[in-house]
Parts: structure tokens; sequence; C-alpha cells
């Protein structure tokens, strides 16, 4: 009998279940392009910028003004989580954890789906007809971390870097950090003064909105060496690929003495659609 399962039996002197401290289901779902695709892959094509010809003459030919155009790629993987729950776990317990074990289980696949669009984000792109060149996040969108935490003159810096690419100043704009860093930003008098952010709440200890950044709190994000990489775009600089949206069956097993199966999936993939409009922030961790 699964020790998990025997600390919810009648010995317990409590009927409720609690899910134990965890990210429930993703944050960043919501703050990037989401497009449903069918198949294992999908490309997402795009046009760059072009370039108006002064005209020369009266009568002149029409010229012929090549648009540029370019593709991206995205590769979907298959994520799964399932459990059983005995029928001998729902007579003897003093509550059915089935509820819960669904819930836990689309938690899980929220967080797989986190973790998918924080490595694409200023991760390898794929470009090109059929995907078969990469395209790494350039320097020149990168921010170093310099022994410091998330700062103002950095958030200053990433905000220039959008702006100065010309990245729509009216299209929603994120801010990915952890905790720790919110808290080096709180410490700072130009955020928490109201001369400076007079729409950001305080109340709560959080920082909501800052220089057009809403803030997103997750503790999911990469490290290299002694340093976090947190991250600063575009909403739709960054495309979350669905062929699948995760999904919860709960069924009986007859293979499995009729448990009742806990089962949830989804077929998912990401990418960068667009260099410029991404920001990688380096904080001390």
């Amino acid at each position: 009998m699964s020790s998990q399962v025997q600390v919810a039996f009648n010995a317990m002197y409590s009927a409720n279940i609690m899910l134990l401290v965890q990210q429930k289901g993703s944050r960043l779902k919501d703050a990037v392009r989401q497009e449903m695709v069918t198949g294992e892959i999908a490309y997402f094509d795009q046009i760059g910028a072009g370039s108006a010809i002064k005209r020369q003459s009266r009568h002149a030919d029409t010229p012929l003004t090549e648009t540029p155009h370019a593709r991206r790629q995205v590769m979907l993987e298959d994520y799964e989580y399932s459990d059983l729950v005995d029928r001998l776990d729902q007579v003897k317990s003093l509550t059915d954890p089935t509820n819960a074990y669904a819930q836990a289980a689309a938690h899980a696949l929220g967080r797989a789906m986190d973790d998918v669009i924080i490595a694409q984000a200023n991760g390898l792109a794929r470009t090109g007809k059929t995907g078969q060149t990469p395209v790494t996040l350039p320097g020149s969108q990168k921010i170093a971390a310099g022994g410091t935490g998330l700062t103002l003159a950095k958030l200053l810096q990433a905000k220039e870097i959008l702006d100065a690419a010309e990245n729509d100043p009216d299209e929603p704009r994120y801010v990915a950090c952890p905790a720790k860093d919110i808290t080096v930003l709180l410490g700072t008098t130009q955020v928490t003064s109201s001369d400076y952010n007079t729409v950001k709440a305080l109340a709560a200890g959080q920082i909501d909105t800052f220089l057009g950044f809403k803030f997103i709190r997750t503790q999911r994000l990469g490290l290299a060496g002694a340093d976090r990489a947190c991250l600063a775009w575009r909403q739709s600089a960054l495309l979350l690929a669905l062929a699948q949206s995760p999904k919860v069956k709960v069924t009986e097993r007859p293979d499995k003495s009729y448990a009742t199966q806990v089962y949830c999936a989804m077929s998912i993939g990401a990418t960068r659609m667009e260099e410029d409009g991404v920001v990688e922030i380096a904080t001390l961790a």
C-alpha cells in the first residue's frame, strides 16, 4: 500500500487533503502569443520591415519592392501525468483523494508549460523554410548581472532596448523574475516612491506594474553559474503552440482492480518569434 495514500487514512484527525506548496499551473501562458496547431511540427510565417523607394521622375516605371519574409519552426512534444487511486484507498480514507490528484496533475502540466516557454525565450530558435537555421539570442539583447539583482538601471536598460527596436508600445510587456529580485526591487527608493510609480500597489508586498512591464513572479528561471536569467519581452515575441491543451481524464482501470486513474496530457511547443522583442536580464541568484 502506498505510503503517500496511507497518510490520508482514518488514523488521521483531519478529513481534508491539502496540496503541499507548489506553483499552481502556468503563470506565463497568458503572457505569450498562443496558437492551436495540428501535427508534430508547426511553422509560423513572418513579414519584416520593407523600405519605400523615392520616385525619381514623372511616368517612372513602377518599382518592385521585395517584402522580406521569414518563418519560425516549433516542434511539439507530449507531456503526461498519471496516478492511481486504489478502490481501497477511497473506502478507507476519510475523504476521496481523486479530486486532489486531478488538481495536482493539472498543476504539474502547467509548470511544465512554463518550463517550455522559459527554455525557448532565450534558447535556440529555428528559422528558414524547414527550420534549418538556428538563431540564438544576440548579446545586444542581454544585460549582464554585474553582481547585482534586478535594479532600476537594468529595467530602464531593458525598456530602452525594446523601445529602440520599435516594439509596439501598445502591446503588453512582461518581466519574469523570482521572489528575491522583487524584494531587491522593492528596496529601491525610486520604485517604492509614489513619485516614480503611482500605478503600482504595494499593499500585498508585490510589484504589479512598473515602467510599462507587468511583473510575473516565477521560481523556474534558469541559472548560469551564480546568475539567474530573468526575462523581459513583448507578448507576441514569444509563441506557445498547442496541439492539445492540458486535459484531465478520470477513469476506472479494470486491469488494476478497478482503481481510479487520474490522467493528464498535453502536446505543446514554443519558440521565440523575434529576437528584438526579448531581453535577458541576468541577476545575482
